[in-house]
This record gives C-alpha cells, sequence and structure tokens, in this order.
C-alpha cells in the first residue's frame, strides 16, 4: 500500500516496459516495481507468467487486461487502486499503450484526477520498445516522424489511411504482421515507387534483421525467405518538400506582380507559385513597395 505522511492514499499505477526479445533488456527498476506490485494487469497473462519465471521475479496476482475485456478489466484495476493497491500494467512486450491495450484504464483514471486533488498516481517507465529501437538504428530523416501503429485489415480502408500517410513530408512509423507485410510493401510499391523504407524484423532476438531499400528492393528480398516471423516494424521515408524558386527568382516575381496588384494579394499569389511561406512573401513585397515609392 502506498502512503504519503503516513496516510493512507490511493494505489499507484506503474506502465511497465518489458522486453520485446532480450530478456538483458529489462530494467532494474522495472525489475523491482513488478517483484513489488500488488497486482500485474496484463495482455496475456501466461505469457506474464513465463516472463516473470524466466526473470526470476515472484508472481504477485495477476489479472487479464487486453481488448476483448478491457472495459470490464479497467473497473477491476480501478478498484484495486481506490483500494489501495498498487498496479503494473504490461504488454506482451515493450513499452505498453503503444498499439497495446490500456488507453481506456488510463483515460478512467484521469478523469476522475478532474478535482482539486490534482493528478492521479501513474508512474510510467522508461523501457524497452520496437518503435525507438528502429529509430535509432534508422538512415532515413528523422527530424519529423508519425507513429502510426497497424494499419486497417481491410484493403479499401487500408489504402485509404497508406495514401494519407505517405503524402507528409515526415516519416511514418507503423508496425506490421507476417501475413500482411508482402501486401502493405506492394501497396507502397503502388503508390510511391521511389520511397525508402527501413524494415526491422525480430528486433533484439537471435534472427534480428534490418533492411533499407525502396518497397519493391525489399518485396523481392522477402520473397526470397521463407522465415517471415515476428513482428515487423516500418520507418516509410517522408513525401520530399516540394523544390522552392531561387530568392532572386521570387524577388523578380514580386517586382513584376507588385506592379499591378498590392502586397497582400501579391503575396497569395507568388507563394502559390513558387512555393514559400506567404508571410516570407509579403514582408518582401512590402519593402519592394516602399522602395518603389520612394523612388
Amino acid at each position: 500500500m502506498s502512503a504519503l505522511s503516513g496516510v493512507s492514499v490511493a494505489g499507484v499505477l506503474y506502465i511497465v516496459p518489458t522486453p520485446i526479445g532480450n530478456l538483458e533488456d529489462i530494467t532494474e527498476r522495472a525489475r523491482r516495481v513488478l517483484g513489488q506490485v500488488a497486482i500485474i494487469a496484463a495482455e496475456d497473462t501466461r505469457r506474464c507468467r513465463k516472463l516473470l519465471q524466466l526473470l526470476d521475479i515472484p508472481a504477485p496476482h495477476i489479472i487479464a487486461l487486453h481488448e476483448h475485456n478491457e472495459a470490464a478489466a479497467a473497473g477491476g484495476v480501478l478498484k484495486l487502486l481506490d483500494d489501495g493497491q498498487d498496479v503494473a500494467l504490461v504488454s506482451d512486450a515493450g513499452t505498453p499503450l503503444l498499439s497495446d491495450p490500456g488507453h481506456l484504464l488510463l483515460r478512467e483514471l484521469w478523469a476522475r484526477a478532474e478535482v482539486p486533488t490534482g493528478q492521479p498516481k501513474v508512474v510510467p517507465l522508461p523501457g524497452p520498445s520496437a518503435i525507438t529501437t528502429l529509430l535509432c538504428a534508422c538512415p532515413l530523416p528523422l527530424n519529423q516522424f508519425s507513429f502510426d501503429g497497424f494499419l486497417p485489415a481491410k484493403a479499401q480502408p487500408r489504402k485509404q489511411r497508406l495514401k494519407a500517410l505517405l503524402s507528409a513530408e515526415s516519416a511514418t512509423v507503423i508496425f506490421e504482421a507476417p501475413h500482411r507485410i508482402e501486401a502493405t510493401l506492394s501497396l507502397v510499391a503502388e503508390l510511391a515507387p521511389a520511397r525508402r523504407v527501413f524494415v526491422g524484423r525480430e528486433l533484439t532476438k537471435l534472427h534480428e534483421s534490418l533492411q533499407l531499400g525502396t518497397a519493391a528492393d525489399l518485396l523481392v528480398r522477402m520473397r526470397a525467405d521463407s522465415a517471415q516471423k515476428g513482428e515487423f516494424v516500418l520507418v516509410i521515408e517522408g513525401q520530399p518538400a516540394a523544390p522552392q524558386e531561387s530568392l532572386p527568382q521570387v524577388q523578380r516575381l514580386i517586382e513584376i506582380i507588385g506592379e499591378e496588384i498590392p502586397p497582400a494579394q501579391t503575396a497569395r499569389l507568388v507563394a502559390k507559385i513558387t512555393g514559400r511561406r506567404k508571410s516570407e512573401i509579403y514582408d518582401l513585397a512590402v519593402e519592394l513597395s516602399i522602395s518603389r515609392d520612394a523612388d
């Protein structure tokens, strides 16, 4: 039971990452928390027990919290927390709540905190994640990226979602299952044939694989490899930014167009032609207008 200044308070919900493959990736803090909480809420109770056994961690009481029972299980976990029990939330592997169940529980817990007493006692632990594991080895530009989890299973929604993701200039990170990896790469090859894709398979495990290429290149390699096991993580290169006109060319356009229309209209028109920011064009148009008036 948690306590503050000797007064009993509600329990703590710990968000605990577990190894995505290599057991050596468990953190000392995660090991300690899993060994001291009263309850573990696990996506798969059998896998959780097996993991604790392999890590030599004494198993506390384990309850199931997965996508098929989350609505009911979340209420039970909230009751345990209300009673002062500390609970650790774990997924099958990696960091919970990244395309894993648990969001409903977390949402309800924060909703209860909208009172003067402040925030709920949620403690997220850092640790293994297939996303960050792949990103730190990725040679594609990653100043910006978005994470989109799993694409829709049905073909048409899947294609529409991928189209939207491919239109972004930032890279996109997605998860993919072995039985759908070829279909996804085929779609990328169809919609953006020149786009590069970085693929990780069996990350941190014995047969870990990292590959870079166009989707068509990767398809050829994968079809030659019969052992497509494990979950895939993909980083899809962002759409290249549209080339911009050079500054002297932009200034010349502003001079020509600005002789006929005011700076605000000039800015809108030149920005559409050149791909540059309207605010930048407007400032230049005003400067040139002032210069012309002075002459």
